[in-house]
Protein backbone atom coordinates (compact mmCIF):
# COMPACT_ATOMS: atom_id res chain seq x y z
CA UNK A 1 0.00 0.00 0.00
CA UNK A 2 1.54 3.31 -0.76
CA UNK A 3 2.41 5.59 2.15
CA UNK A 4 0.14 8.58 2.44
CA UNK A 5 -0.86 11.18 5.07
CA UNK A 6 -4.44 13.07 4.71
CA UNK A 7 -6.11 15.25 7.17
CA UNK A 8 -9.67 16.72 7.50
CA UNK A 9 -10.46 19.98 9.39
CA UNK A 10 -13.66 20.32 11.03
CA UNK A 11 -12.36 23.02 13.95
CA UNK A 12 -10.35 25.90 12.54
CA UNK A 13 -9.16 29.01 14.83
CA UNK A 14 -12.81 31.06 14.77
CA UNK A 15 -14.25 27.61 15.58
CA UNK A 16 -11.97 27.47 19.34
CA UNK A 17 -12.33 31.17 19.59
CA UNK A 18 -15.91 30.61 19.44
CA UNK A 19 -16.41 27.88 21.24
CA UNK A 20 -13.91 29.69 24.37
CA UNK A 21 -16.47 32.72 24.18
CA UNK A 22 -18.92 30.92 24.46
CA UNK A 23 -17.40 28.39 27.37
CA UNK A 24 -16.00 31.30 29.33
CA UNK A 25 -19.40 33.43 29.10
CA UNK A 26 -21.54 30.92 30.51
CA UNK A 27 -19.37 29.41 32.56
CA UNK A 28 -18.60 32.50 34.99
CA UNK A 29 -22.43 33.42 34.91
CA UNK A 30 -23.20 30.47 35.93
CA UNK A 31 -23.31 29.80 39.77
CA UNK A 32 -21.19 27.57 40.82
CA UNK A 33 -19.02 29.43 38.16
CA UNK A 34 -17.10 26.88 35.93
CA UNK A 35 -14.63 26.55 32.90
CA UNK A 36 -14.06 24.00 30.86
CA UNK A 37 -11.12 21.89 31.28
CA UNK A 38 -10.50 21.76 27.47
CA UNK A 39 -8.65 25.14 27.93
CA UNK A 40 -6.00 23.92 30.21
CA UNK A 41 -3.81 22.71 26.73
CA UNK A 42 -2.40 25.96 25.71
CA UNK A 43 1.50 25.76 25.21
CA UNK A 44 2.17 25.50 28.89
CA UNK A 45 -0.71 23.87 29.64
CA UNK A 46 0.85 20.67 27.65
CA UNK A 47 3.64 21.20 29.16
CA UNK A 48 2.85 21.40 33.00
CA UNK A 49 0.29 18.24 32.00
CA UNK A 50 3.52 16.13 30.76
CA UNK A 51 4.98 16.95 34.02
CA UNK A 52 2.27 16.23 36.00
CA UNK A 53 2.34 12.55 34.74
CA UNK A 54 5.82 12.19 35.88
CA UNK A 55 4.96 13.16 39.54
CA UNK A 56 5.00 10.27 41.83
CA UNK A 57 1.63 10.78 43.23
CA UNK A 58 0.06 11.00 39.53
CA UNK A 59 -0.40 7.81 38.70
CA UNK A 60 -2.70 6.85 35.65
CA UNK A 61 -0.81 7.77 33.20
CA UNK A 62 2.09 4.92 34.56
CA UNK A 63 -0.84 2.09 35.04
CA UNK A 64 -2.15 2.75 31.59
CA UNK A 65 0.60 1.91 30.27
CA UNK A 66 1.73 -1.11 32.24
CA UNK A 67 -1.45 -2.74 31.27
CA UNK A 68 -0.91 -1.69 27.35
CA UNK A 69 2.58 -3.32 27.51
CA UNK A 70 1.65 -6.50 29.19
CA UNK A 71 -1.98 -6.72 27.16
CA UNK A 72 -1.41 -5.22 23.58
CA UNK A 73 -0.79 -8.65 21.67
CA UNK A 74 -3.87 -9.84 23.59
CA UNK A 75 -6.08 -7.12 22.50
CA UNK A 76 -4.51 -7.13 19.26
CA UNK A 77 -5.39 -10.92 18.51
CA UNK A 78 -9.28 -10.05 20.10
CA UNK A 79 -9.49 -7.51 17.97
CA UNK A 80 -8.19 -8.33 14.61
CA UNK A 81 -8.89 -4.91 12.64
CA UNK A 82 -7.90 -3.12 9.80
CA UNK A 83 -8.16 0.51 11.08
CA UNK A 84 -7.28 2.18 14.97
CA UNK A 85 -9.09 4.87 15.59
CA UNK A 86 -7.96 6.88 18.63
CA UNK A 87 -9.97 10.18 20.69
CA UNK A 88 -7.44 13.13 21.92
CA UNK A 89 -4.69 11.46 20.51
CA UNK A 90 -1.77 14.16 20.73
CA UNK A 91 1.28 12.86 20.17
CA UNK A 92 0.07 9.14 20.15
CA UNK A 93 3.38 8.16 22.51
CA UNK A 94 1.19 5.67 24.42
CA UNK A 95 -0.48 4.46 21.43
CA UNK A 96 2.65 2.97 19.74
CA UNK A 97 2.55 0.15 22.20
CA UNK A 98 -1.19 -0.60 20.66
CA UNK A 99 -0.27 -0.10 17.31
CA UNK A 100 2.66 -1.81 17.41
CA UNK A 101 0.64 -5.23 18.13
CA UNK A 102 -1.56 -4.44 15.97
CA UNK A 103 1.23 -3.71 12.97
CA UNK A 104 2.31 -7.06 13.59
CA UNK A 105 -0.74 -8.75 13.14
CA UNK A 106 -0.08 -7.59 9.40
CA UNK A 107 -3.91 -6.61 8.63
CA UNK A 108 -3.79 -3.08 10.46
CA UNK A 109 -4.16 -0.52 7.35
CA UNK A 110 -4.97 3.12 8.50
CA UNK A 111 -4.69 5.25 11.76
CA UNK A 112 -7.27 8.05 12.33
CA UNK A 113 -6.06 10.08 15.22
CA UNK A 114 -8.73 12.87 16.34
CA UNK A 115 -7.37 15.94 18.40
CA UNK A 116 -8.00 19.66 18.21
CA UNK A 117 -4.62 20.47 17.30
CA UNK A 118 -3.93 20.46 13.62
CA UNK A 119 0.05 20.88 14.18
CA UNK A 120 0.39 18.09 16.48
CA UNK A 121 -1.35 16.13 14.32
CA UNK A 122 1.34 16.47 11.78
CA UNK A 123 3.81 15.77 13.48
CA UNK A 124 2.36 12.47 14.85
CA UNK A 125 1.55 11.46 11.90
CA UNK A 126 4.65 12.28 10.14
CA UNK A 127 6.66 10.33 13.29
CA UNK A 128 4.30 7.61 12.40
CA UNK A 129 4.83 7.05 9.16
CA UNK A 130 8.24 7.13 9.11
CA UNK A 131 7.92 4.32 11.72
CA UNK A 132 5.30 1.68 10.11
CA UNK A 133 5.96 1.85 6.46
CA UNK A 134 2.49 0.06 5.72
CA UNK A 135 0.12 2.05 7.50
CA UNK A 136 -2.12 5.30 5.93
CA UNK A 137 -2.70 8.26 8.54
CA UNK A 138 -6.03 9.97 8.04
CA UNK A 139 -6.23 12.40 10.56
CA UNK A 140 -9.06 14.35 11.73
CA UNK A 141 -8.61 17.75 13.92
CA UNK A 142 -12.16 17.94 15.89
CA UNK A 143 -13.44 17.95 19.01
CA UNK A 144 -15.06 14.55 20.10
CA UNK A 145 -17.70 15.99 21.54
CA UNK A 146 -19.14 17.75 18.37
CA UNK A 147 -17.51 15.74 15.52
CA UNK A 148 -17.27 11.94 16.43
CA UNK A 149 -19.92 11.79 12.72
CA UNK A 150 -17.03 13.36 10.84
CA UNK A 151 -14.71 10.31 11.47
CA UNK A 152 -13.99 8.97 8.47
CA UNK A 153 -14.56 4.60 7.65
CA UNK A 154 -11.75 3.19 5.22
CA UNK A 155 -13.38 0.18 5.48
CA UNK A 156 -12.81 -3.10 7.43
CA UNK A 157 -13.03 -3.39 11.24
CA UNK A 158 -12.84 -0.39 13.22
CA UNK A 159 -11.27 -0.19 16.70
CA UNK A 160 -11.73 3.22 18.84
CA UNK A 161 -9.37 3.99 21.63
CA UNK A 162 -10.25 6.24 23.87
CA UNK A 163 -7.20 6.48 26.87
CA UNK A 164 -6.10 8.08 29.52
CA UNK A 165 -9.27 8.25 31.29
CA UNK A 166 -10.29 11.40 29.35
CA UNK A 167 -13.96 9.79 29.87
CA UNK A 168 -13.86 10.73 33.76
CA UNK A 169 -13.86 14.63 32.58
CA UNK A 170 -17.17 14.37 31.58
CA UNK A 171 -20.34 14.10 34.35
CA UNK A 172 -22.85 11.00 33.73
CA UNK A 173 -24.88 12.71 31.09
CA UNK A 174 -21.78 13.63 28.80
CA UNK A 175 -20.07 10.49 29.14
CA UNK A 176 -23.69 8.39 28.14
CA UNK A 177 -24.40 11.53 24.85
CA UNK A 178 -20.55 10.26 23.48
CA UNK A 179 -20.63 6.61 23.73
CA UNK A 180 -24.72 7.10 22.07
CA UNK A 181 -22.59 9.35 19.16
CA UNK A 182 -19.68 6.98 19.01
CA UNK A 183 -21.70 3.84 18.65
CA UNK A 184 -23.67 5.65 16.12
CA UNK A 185 -20.83 5.97 14.19
CA UNK A 186 -20.03 2.12 14.39
CA UNK A 187 -20.64 -1.06 12.96
CA UNK A 188 -21.97 -3.49 14.50
CA UNK A 189 -18.74 -5.65 15.56
CA UNK A 190 -16.65 -2.62 15.35
CA UNK A 191 -14.69 -2.48 19.13
CA UNK A 192 -14.26 0.42 21.87
CA UNK A 193 -10.80 0.29 23.88
CA UNK A 194 -11.81 2.69 27.02
CA UNK A 195 -9.60 3.83 29.82
CA UNK A 196 -11.12 4.04 32.99
CA UNK A 197 -9.41 5.23 36.45
CA UNK A 198 -11.03 3.34 39.56
CA UNK A 199 -12.00 4.41 42.53
CA UNK A 200 -9.79 3.83 45.32
CA UNK A 201 -8.80 6.10 48.47
CA UNK A 202 -9.63 9.22 48.67
CA UNK A 203 -6.62 10.51 50.06
CA UNK A 204 -4.37 9.13 47.28
CA UNK A 205 -6.90 10.81 44.48
CA UNK A 206 -6.31 14.09 46.25
CA UNK A 207 -2.44 13.43 46.33
CA UNK A 208 -2.61 12.77 42.50
CA UNK A 209 -4.36 16.17 42.11
CA UNK A 210 -2.80 18.32 44.37
CA UNK A 211 0.98 17.31 44.38
CA UNK A 212 2.81 18.64 46.98
CA UNK A 213 5.36 20.79 44.50
CA UNK A 214 2.51 22.43 43.14
CA UNK A 215 2.66 21.45 39.52
CA UNK A 216 -0.50 20.49 39.49
CA UNK A 217 -1.64 23.80 40.96
CA UNK A 218 0.41 26.12 38.03
CA UNK A 219 -1.66 23.52 35.70
CA UNK A 220 -4.65 24.70 37.13
CA UNK A 221 -4.13 28.46 37.45
CA UNK A 222 -2.91 28.68 33.82
CA UNK A 223 -6.66 28.05 32.32
CA UNK A 224 -6.93 31.91 33.58
CA UNK A 225 -4.04 32.88 31.47
CA UNK A 226 -5.61 31.27 28.54
CA UNK A 227 -8.77 33.47 29.34
CA UNK A 228 -6.69 36.54 29.61
CA UNK A 229 -4.30 35.88 26.48
CA UNK A 230 -7.36 35.29 24.26
CA UNK A 231 -10.26 37.24 25.78
CA UNK A 232 -8.62 40.68 26.93
CA UNK A 233 -9.51 38.96 31.06
CA UNK A 234 -7.94 40.43 34.00
CA UNK A 235 -7.38 37.19 36.34
CA UNK A 236 -5.03 37.85 38.21
CA UNK A 237 -3.37 34.42 39.04
CA UNK A 238 -1.67 35.51 42.48
CA UNK A 239 -5.05 35.63 44.28
CA UNK A 240 -6.50 32.33 43.16
CA UNK A 241 -5.87 29.09 45.32
CA UNK A 242 -6.13 25.65 43.53
CA UNK A 243 -8.20 23.22 45.40
CA UNK A 244 -8.49 19.49 44.56
CA UNK A 245 -12.13 17.74 46.43
CA UNK A 246 -13.19 14.37 46.47
CA UNK A 247 -16.91 14.09 46.05
CA UNK A 248 -17.92 10.75 47.40
CA UNK A 249 -21.18 10.96 46.41
CA UNK A 250 -20.55 11.52 42.35
CA UNK A 251 -17.11 9.68 42.85
CA UNK A 252 -15.42 12.47 41.17
CA UNK A 253 -12.24 14.43 41.77
CA UNK A 254 -13.30 18.40 41.58
CA UNK A 255 -10.34 20.47 40.67
CA UNK A 256 -11.21 24.21 41.66
CA UNK A 257 -9.76 28.06 41.89
CA UNK A 258 -10.32 29.53 45.09
CA UNK A 259 -10.65 33.24 45.26
CA UNK A 260 -7.91 34.93 47.64
CA UNK A 261 -10.60 38.00 49.03
CA UNK A 262 -13.52 39.30 46.99
CA UNK A 263 -12.54 40.29 43.53
CA UNK A 264 -13.81 42.40 40.26
CA UNK A 265 -13.25 39.85 37.07
CA UNK A 266 -13.63 42.05 33.79
CA UNK A 267 -13.17 39.63 30.34
CA UNK A 268 -13.02 42.68 27.79
CA UNK A 269 -13.60 40.67 24.84
CA UNK A 270 -16.67 39.85 26.29
CA UNK A 271 -18.38 42.92 27.92
CA UNK A 272 -18.47 40.87 31.03
CA UNK A 273 -17.71 42.09 34.42
CA UNK A 274 -18.36 40.07 37.41
CA UNK A 275 -18.05 39.94 41.54
CA UNK A 276 -16.37 37.24 42.79
CA UNK A 277 -16.68 36.88 46.76
CA UNK A 278 -14.03 36.04 49.26
CA UNK A 279 -13.61 31.94 49.25
CA UNK A 280 -15.98 32.01 45.81
CA UNK A 281 -14.28 29.44 43.57
CA UNK A 282 -14.57 28.67 39.91
CA UNK A 283 -14.64 24.59 39.31
CA UNK A 284 -12.07 23.51 36.37
CA UNK A 285 -12.51 19.97 36.33
CA UNK A 286 -14.12 16.70 37.20
CA UNK A 287 -12.30 13.69 36.95
CA UNK A 288 -14.81 10.69 37.69
CA UNK A 289 -13.29 7.59 38.68
CA UNK A 290 -15.30 4.12 37.91
CA UNK A 291 -16.34 0.88 39.34
CA UNK A 292 -16.07 -2.39 36.67
CA UNK A 293 -19.99 -2.41 37.24
CA UNK A 294 -20.73 0.92 36.15
CA UNK A 295 -18.55 1.17 33.42
CA UNK A 296 -20.39 -2.06 31.72
CA UNK A 297 -24.06 -0.50 32.62
CA UNK A 298 -22.58 2.61 30.65
CA UNK A 299 -21.16 0.78 27.79
CA UNK A 300 -24.77 -1.90 27.40
CA UNK A 301 -26.96 1.62 27.49
CA UNK A 302 -24.86 2.63 24.63
CA UNK A 303 -25.08 -0.60 22.60
CA UNK A 304 -21.47 -1.93 23.28
CA UNK A 305 -21.21 -4.93 25.26
CA UNK A 306 -18.45 -5.38 26.91
CA UNK A 307 -15.71 -8.38 26.46
CA UNK A 308 -12.44 -8.03 28.54
CA UNK A 309 -11.66 -5.86 31.14
CA UNK A 310 -8.02 -5.47 32.50
CA UNK A 311 -6.22 -3.64 35.29
CA UNK A 312 -2.62 -3.02 36.13
CA UNK A 313 -1.27 -5.30 39.11
CA UNK A 314 -2.25 -2.55 41.88
CA UNK A 315 -5.88 -2.19 40.24
CA UNK A 316 -5.46 1.31 39.99
CA UNK A 317 -6.82 1.90 36.58
CA UNK A 318 -8.37 -0.28 34.07
CA UNK A 319 -9.06 -0.83 30.39
CA UNK A 320 -12.25 -2.55 28.55
CA UNK A 321 -12.66 -3.57 25.49
CA UNK A 322 -15.88 -3.99 24.11
CA UNK A 323 -17.87 -4.30 20.76
CA UNK A 324 -20.60 -2.27 19.08
CA UNK A 325 -23.51 -4.52 19.52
Amino acid sequence: MTQRFAIDVHLGPDDVEAALRADVGAGLRDRPRQLSPKWFYDELGSKLFDAITDLPEYYPTRREREILVARAPQIAAACDVTTLVELGSGTSTKTRILLDALDAGGRLRWFVPMDVSAWVLRQAGDALMGAYPGLAVHAVVGDFERHLAKLPSPGGRRLVAFLGGTIGNLDRAGRGALLDDLAAGLDPGDLLLLGTDLVKDPARLIAAYDDPTGVTAAFNRNVLNVVNRHLAADFDLTRWAHVARWDPEAEWIEMHLRSRGGQPVCVDALGLEIEVDDGETIRTEISAKFRASGVEIELADSGFSLREWWTDEAGDFALSLSVRS
